[in-house]
């Protein structure tokens, strides 16, 4: 997916009108310079086109504050893998030194850079933002982060200059991307598979720089290994390398079919792994841990068993991700990271005859009915698989709003014990049955 890195001095708004198009408030915002020091990144839809927004911290030039160092290096990150630069100013402070520094850095990149004029909130403003053409970077677009006038222009700006994701519409295949923290084995997981797999076909552009895809046949089917891994320090990034990963960690993300993280069984699950695993499931895609260096661990007879125990323990709702023993360097087990993915995928485009889900679903429900909602009786009549890639299911029944976390777990349980899914995140919607619906019999 294609990103689009906010960046300016500090104090201009750009955490607010990071919020604005977004819609959302993950980035503080406060009158102080400085409260953004990290990357904050958030999804924008416009016109039926969406891209990934990324806040950073004010940009100061030279800035020997160990803050605002770290605070440089993070947007010069941003600028090496943002599709599109947007920078933000001050209207009502006119250009100024740290603008003109700013100008002069983006004027070397070979990106496309758009100039947002911020707090341009009257007409007058909006006359004034006209300085900033000074700052020689093409045309200026004066907003309002606050109350959002004229973002809808620079907007539309931006979707005309995002590029076409060539990657995805080039490669059709399974898109297995390979993640984990450093030193973990993906660089040698895939070149352990691509060497055992005589069939390299192609090589294509990956959605992250620095790194390349590799789209091989295994098993009659096209499947694309995208690599995070290839991430080395740069001349001028000293602090910020492992935000760096989690940038292509967060684009491989977005841009695959099934997220493989791969742990050191070494050291073993870590709260990164649980939250990268959390938010490949809340953008539906299929899920597999693989541990890596087996070959390094002293084994007993149940050691497998107790540490598969150990991780589902903390996995907790994720319990129905696979979990693989694996050694990429003695290549031992490696390659069923590629029929599991197979398998996942499989899973996922799975359908089942609206007949028999009905029958399945009531014998879980007659088992253990529906807790009873201010003092009335909830009735599930009616289940129908609305959707695949991910699965998708519907319950139709008298009070949807009466049927809890608890017994909605229940019955995902009793969905993947009848038919597995998995590695494939599922959803329950539940609602209500109106006269007006027609049921399919």
């Amino acid at each position: 997916m294609n990103l689009v890195a906010i960046v300016g001095r500090p104090n201009v708004g750009k955490s607010t009108l990071f919020n604005r198009l977004t819609e959302s408030r993950h980035a503080i915002v406060h009158d102080a310079p400085g409260v953004t020091r990290d990357r904050v990144y958030g999804q924008v839809i416009w016109n039926g086109e969406e891209f990934t927004l990324v806040d950073t911290g004010g940009y100061v030039p030279r800035s020997a504050d160990r803050f605002e160092r770290a605070i440089r290096e993070q947007v010069e990150i941003a600028l090496m893998e943002a599709d599109i630069i947007l920078l933000v100013t001050d209207t009502t402070a006119g250009v100024t030194k740290l603008d003109e520094e700013m100008a002069q850095i983006l004027r070397r990149t070979d990106k496309p850079v758009i100039v947002a004029a911020n707090k341009a909130d009257n007409q007058q403003l909006r006359w004034d933002a006209s300085s900033m053409y000074t700052l020689g970077l093409g045309e200026v677009f004066p907003v309002s982060a606050t109350n959002g006038m004229g973002t809808g222009e620079f907007l539309d700006a931006i979707i005309t200059l995002l590029p076409s994701d060539e990657t995805q519409e080039d490669a059709e295949g399974v898109r297995v991307a390979l993640i984990g923290r450093p030193n973990v084995g993906k660089s040698q997981l895939t070149n352990t598979l691509l060497s055992k797999q005589r069939s390299i076909v192609t090589e294509i552009s990956g959605t992250t720089r620095d790194a390349v895809d590799a789209q091989l046949i295994y098993n009659g089917q096209n499947v694309i290994l995208v690599d995070t891994a290839g991430l080395r320090r740069r001349t001028k990034v000293h602090e910020n390398i492992e935000f760096y990963a989690t940038l292509r960690t967060e684009r491989a993300i977005r841009n695959c079919d099934i997220a493989t993280v791969i742990i050191d069984a070494t050291i073993g699950l870590e709260a990164q792994d649980i939250h990268v695993l959390k938010e490949a499931e809340d953008l539906m895609k299929g899920l597999i841990i693989v541990v890596n260096k087996w070959d390094l661990v002293e084994k007993e007879t149940n050691t497998a068993r107790d540490m598969e125990r150990s991780i589902q323990e903390r996995l907790q709702t994720l319990d129905y991700v696979p979990i693989l023993f694996i050694s990429a360097l003695t290549s031992k087990r490696a390659h069923q990271v590629l029929d599991l993915a197979l398998e996942i995928k499989q899973n996922a485009e799975f359908r089942i005859p609206t007949s028999e889900l009905n029958q399945t679903m009531q014998r879980a429900i007659g088992r253990h009915h529906p807790p009873s909602w201010r003092g009335r009786h909830v009735q599930i009549k009616y289940v129908s698989q609305v959707g695949v890639k991910p699965p998708l299911f519907a319950f139709f029944c008298n009070h949807p709003q009466g049927v809890g976390t608890g017994y909605a777990r229940y019955l995902e349980n009793q969905l993947r014990k009848a038919y597995g899914f998995k590695g494939v995140p599922i959803t329950l919607a539940f609602r209500r049955k109106t006269s007006s619906e027609k049921m399919e019999q």
